[in-house]
């Protein structure tokens, strides 16, 4: 058996569409072993799926069979604390948890890089599915196949409060609403914030992630589907976050707050209480640096 601990994450980060997420310390577990046929169950009682159509059976079993190996089975059990379809990356966590059990059981003859790659070939883009697997902040560019990656560790403080709403939404609708172009104007604003993220994030200018937050590609239609969105955001601004962005596809808000802003998360519990979001939930997180490691096995 092989037990696995793995990292919600927090892709896009304002600009960085599609290409910068990071790893924060709020965790799925899974326990996996093989035998035959396919047992699945939830520990807490989360709706899943119980059949071969489990994301994380699915994924397993796709390992085996690209790496060559016998496939009979396996049990399968999951403890799912991140929330699905909301930004933090459930369905990243379930991929990298097939594919980082079923690697392990079969003796590891997967490298680091290729879990990387077919990671993101699964789930189709690399933004959640890599800093679940590596942690800290990574910035990944997909190219229908490989993926050229640099994660980098980020020791701060800052605290990551999440703003996470009651209902879901899929990527597919999230999608579905952006323009099909851009302006090239557009991307060089896009281009020069993702840039100053990261750079602002590793060197402690904090200053600087309110303005590297901004994006003209997804968040302004995204949040449209949201309600209070911007309402939101604005009381997190005026109660002294850094930076405020849609996690992912949302509906999940993120803001960035300094560690020393102690009641910043019950003014925002606050604040959606008045607005009558009081089944939002508020969830104070910070950067994972490990990623998805293994925690025990027998």
């Amino acid at each position: 058996m092989v037990r696995l601990k793995i990292p919600a994450t927090s892709a896009n980060l304002g600009a960085g569409f599609d290409a910068l997420g990071l790893a924060l310390d709020y965790f799925n577990y899974v326990e996996m072993e093989e035998c035959e046929g396919c047992i699945i169950t939830s520990s807490d009682n989360t709706p899943i799926p119980t059949d071969e159509t489990n994301l994380i059976y699915h994924t397993a079993k796709t390992v085996f069979d690209i790496c060559g190996k016998p496939f009979y089975g396996l049990r399968i059990g999951q403890t799912n604390n991140i929330p699905m379809a909301r930004g933090l990356g459930s369905s990243s966590a379930c991929i990298i948890g097939g594919l980082v059990g079923a690697n392990h059981l079969m003796g590891e003859p997967l490298t680091l890089d290729e879990m990387v790659d077919l990671s993101a070939q699964i789930e189709g883009h690399p933004d959640n599915t890599a800093p679940a697997l590596l942690g800290g902040i990574v910035t990944a560019v997909f190219d229908g196949k490989s993926v050229h990656w640099v994660k980098q560790e980020v020791f701060t403080t800052l605290k990551f409060i999440a703003i996470i709403p009651d209902f879901e939404l899929k990527t597919e609708k999230a999608r579905e609403c952006l323009p099909k172009e851009v302006s090239h104007k557009d991307a060089v604003f896009n281009l020069s914030r993702a840039a100053l993220f990261s750079a602002s994030l590793l060197t402690g200018k904090y200053e600087n992630l309110r303005s590297a937050v901004c994006d003209r590609l997804h968040q302004p239609y995204r949040l449209e589907l949201i309600p209070h969105a911007r309402d939101i955001f604005d009381t997190a601004y005026v109660n002294g976050a850094y930076a405020c962005y849609l996690s992912g596809a949302g509906p999940c808000l993120m803001t960035v707050v300094d560690a020393n802003n102690r009641f910043f998360g019950g003014k925002m519990r606050f604040a959606l209480d008045n607005m009558g979001l009081d089944t939002w939930q508020v969830k104070e997180m910070h950067i994972d640096n490990k990623g998805t490691r293994i925690t025990d096995e027998e």
